[in-house]
């Protein structure tokens, strides 16, 4: 199972980026979804998670600048990014839950960063 992430780049302050994360490989479900940022010296923070049937949950920061999606397939995450500031620069990595198969637990699979800066 691998997590392909991709988006990010440098944008200015203001602008907007999109991040989007594919799981691939074999398995059986995939089930909630979720982007997480880190920055050197500081802890891993939750940006946003979508379940499968769609319920979202956002990072305190988001302040409504953030909106996480899952396409119809729901096995692609998107990360839409808008008004972005400089203290939104990090590594930010998507996470899944999945189940390989039906009648065992599911585990957590991540993806490699991918770096969004936000230059001031």
């Amino acid at each position: 199972v691998q997590l392909q992430a991709s988006g990010g780049g440098l944008v200015q302050a203001g602008g907007s980026l999109r991040l989007s994360c594919t799981a691939s490989g074999r398995f059986f479900s995939v089930n909630t979804m979720g982007w997480y940022r880190e920055v050197p010296g500081a802890q891993r923070e939750l940006v946003a998670i979508i379940t499968r049937d769609g319920k979202t949950n956002y990072g305190d920061f988001d302040k409504g600048r953030f909106t996480v999606t899952r396409d119809r397939g729901k096995d692609t995450l998107n990360l839409e990014m808008n008004s972005l500031d400089p203290e939104d620069t990090a590594v930010y990595t998507c996470n899944a839950k999945i189940e390989i198969e039906p009648w065992r637990p599911e585990n957590d699979y991540w993806g490699q960063g991918t770096q969004v800066t936000v230059s001031s």
